[in-house]
């Protein structure tokens, strides 16, 4: 008992370093044991999904650019110069809808894309329950805008995923000339 490490144990205590050890190797024991059980729960899981992130730049400040995504009468003038219309797609059969409140319907392209307001941030961050109409009932994805403030500018860095598979070439060019180009033209 005059081992400076063990000054005041009980003689029957294991010293630290038998404690450490044996401690490490039970540890070791339940990280072995539990792989198995990780390894069943990584099987569940699918990676077949796509995503979709595009990152696009205005010359408008953040203000500008969350109301012209979230007001309608705004978005319906974006829509006027979008892809959609000059392919002629029935954009007058519905008008632009946009509830600028958590919870809140939109409807925009003529009904084409509907959904629900999930998260809204002013001048921040826009999160939606995003679907075409022509998908099954009761699929929706989740389409995300992070505005960032750029210099005089800002940044949309944007998210879009859950989508049915399949549809991501597609969406990607759909944001791109229904979204990105004529908001583009409309903040100029």
């Amino acid at each position: 008992m005059n081992d400076r490490n063990n000054v005041g144990a009980r003689p029957d205590a294991p010293a630290r370093r038998q404690a450490i050890v044996g401690f490490a190797l039970a540890l070791g024991g339940v990280a072995t044991g539990s792989s198995k059980a990780w390894a069943a729960v990584e099987e569940e899981i699918s990676r077949t999904g796509e995503a979709i992130h595009q990152q696009v730049g205005f010359q408008a400040s953040r203000r500008r650019v969350y109301a012209a995504l979230t007001d309608a009468a705004q978005f319906n003038r974006v829509t006027e110069l979008s892809a959609a219309m000059s392919s002629g797609m029935l954009l007058a059969k519905a008008p632009t809808q946009i509830d600028h409140t958590v919870g809140g319907a939109f409807s925009l392209f003529g009904g084409y894309i509907v959904g629900r307001q999930i998260e809204l941030v002013p001048n921040e961050r826009i999160v939606q329950a995003w679907r075409v109409a022509r998908w099954d009932p009761g699929v929706y994805s989740i389409a995300r805008f992070d505005l960032t403030e750029r210099g005089p500018g800002t940044l949309i860095v944007f998210d879009h995923t859950g989508f049915p598979n399949g549809e991501g070439q597609h969406l990607a060019a759909g944001w791109k000339a229904n979204y990105w180009e004529p908001l583009e033209k409309f903040l100029a």
